[in-house]
């Protein structure tokens, strides 16, 4: 006796898609009226693997492990695939997962004597515009004010003293106190610098950095500022600007 009850099955199902050559998951929609050759051949631009290397499992959208599907000649929808399981390919020729490593990809690489010749690059692009530091009048420029900037920190730092009692401003900090222990160039950056230690805490070390000793204080008391940032005066320790926090 007909019940006139009609099952009706969506022919689109939405899978999630893993391999043994990756550990990234994509999301795929596939028909199920497809065969299971015709779905390996869709598998390969998705995982990389050779349809005839493939061996293909069918998981729960719990990821619990239902059957192997090993038919070729099967439709998709013969096995229980429904939208957000997981088709798993694993890869029969022992592939150890090198598709995404990009070293191992042989690069080619243009000599520069070579590439100085060429006209569509992006060097013959800057240097015909005269852009970035093909700007012989901008680079000029730049440099001129790097050379008075550092000129102008130099004559800040040879007017600081150590032992000096300093304020140390520096913007988007708020102001610290405290005494100056050493003014000079140092081994981890370029320039001038004076270091400080500070009357509170709020230093970045002890004086040493990159493994160098170059003052005596706490840890956390320590920090080095470029001198214009120092200005040194009669500031009494317990004078500390804590309105300024």
């Amino acid at each position: 006796m007909d019940s006139g009850v009609v099952v009706v099955t969506n022919p689109i199902v939405a899978v999630r898609v893993t391999s043994t050559l990756s550990s990234f998951e994509s999301l795929r929609k596939f028909d199920r009226g497809i065969t299971i050759a015709e779905l390996k051949g869709k598998l390969e631009m998705i995982v990389g693997i050779l349809s005839s290397s493939m061996d293909l499992e069918v998981f729960s959208s719990a990821d619990k492990f239902l059957q192997k599907m090993g038919n070729d000649e099967a439709l998709l929808g013969s096995y229980p695939v429904d939208d957000n399981c997981r088709i798993h390919v694993i890869d029969k020729s022992g592939g150890q997962g090198n598709l995404f490593d990009v070293s191992e990809v042989e690069k080619f690489e243009l000599p520069d004597e070579a590439y100085e010749k060429r006209t569509d690059s992006a060097r013959s692009f800057l240097k015909k515009h005269h852009l970035g530091h093909y700007n012989e009048d901008q680079v000029a420029k730049k440099k001129a004010e790097l050379a008075a900037r550092d000129e102008e920190q130099k004559a800040a730092a040879d007017a600081i003293s150590v032992g000096s009692r300093c304020k140390v401003e520096v913007p988007g900090q708020p102001t610290k106190l405290g005494t100056v222990m050493y003014v000079g160039t140092t081994e981890f950056k370029p320039g001038h610098w004076v270091g400080v230690k500070y009357d509170e805490p709020l230093g970045k070390h002890d004086g040493t950095v990159q493994g160098k000793k170059y003052f005596e204080c706490e840890n956390k008391y320590g920090a080095f500022v470029k001198p214009l940032s120092v200005t040194v005066g009669d500031f009494p320790e317990e004078d500390y600007g804590l309105d300024e926090m």
